[in-house]
């Protein structure tokens, strides 16, 4: 199994999730309005700095990973702003 993670922009979650559901993934899990700083900039969700991002976690299958990264690179509109990264789980 790995976890995949994605951090989209929060205006373009829904996107992913279109996505995901069209790849066949049966679950997920979203974190919305995730705050910090990273290559696109501070994401603080203040007057300053209003832009938030989404986490949206899953578990896959170790051959699904690429099909289903590949499919979100394709297709979401956030396509040069969406970061994933996917580790090794193993179910307790």
């Amino acid at each position: 199994m790995k976890l995949l993670m994605i951090v989209v922009e929060e205006s373009c979650k829904h996107e992913v999730e279109v996505i995901l559901k069209r790849a066949g993934v049966t679950g997920f899990t979203e974190i919305p309005k995730a705050a910090g700083m990273g290559t696109t900039g501070p994401r603080l969700g203040s007057a300053a700095f209003p832009k938030t991002s989404a986490l949206v976690l899953t578990l896959l299958e170790e051959g699904e990973v690429a099909r289903v990264s590949d499919a979100v690179r394709a297709e979401c509109p956030a396509a040069g702003r969406v970061h994933m990264i996917a580790w090794g789980a193993e179910p307790l």
